[in-house]
């Protein structure tokens, strides 16, 4: 099952903060919601543990995660694959940040994931539903660890 995502995020700090915080393993890691682990390997791979739950299928997902990053740009691309109980995802994702002007930063994202096992059967609906949900949550948790 192929699922796409696009969306934005507004975070109230500046270009080169942002830039910082989205090119760093540590805090790109914490920022995925049920977070059960983060295992940083080097500056640009990362293993995480996360819980998931879409329909009856729940569980631990171990994801291998590789940023991309092109300052040039000012984007970062990620790289991730993963699974647990008998399912895998591979997902692709990037965010352009674009500087809003008014000391904000703006965050356009948009990903592409493919999921098979159990939890692409759960049905197309319920997996959106519940990725578009996880994907905007960890783009908030950036803004909200930004805004401390």
């Amino acid at each position: 099952m192929n699922l796409q995502y696009t969306g934005e995020e507004k975070i109230p700090a500046g270009l080169d903060t942002v830039w910082t915080f989205v090119t760093e393993p540590d805090k790109v890691g914490h920022c995925f919601p049920e977070l059960v682990d983060v295992v940083v390997q080097d500056a640009t791979h990362f293993e995480a543990v996360v819980k998931v739950g879409v329909g009856p299928v729940r569980g631990k997902f171990k994801i291998k995660v590789e940023l991309l990053p092109a300052p040039s740009r000012r984007r970062i691309d990620m790289k991730m694959s993963g699974g647990g109980f008998g399912s895998t995802v591979d997902l692709t994702s990037g965010a352009d940040l674009v500087d809003a002007g008014d000391g904000t930063t703006v965050l356009k994202w948009s990903g592409q994931a493919e999921a098979r096992g159990p939890i692409a059967a759960v049905g197309g609906r319920v997996l959106d539903a519940q990725a578009q949900k996880l994907i905007a949550q960890a783009f908030g948790n950036v803004r909200q660890q930004l805004t401390n």
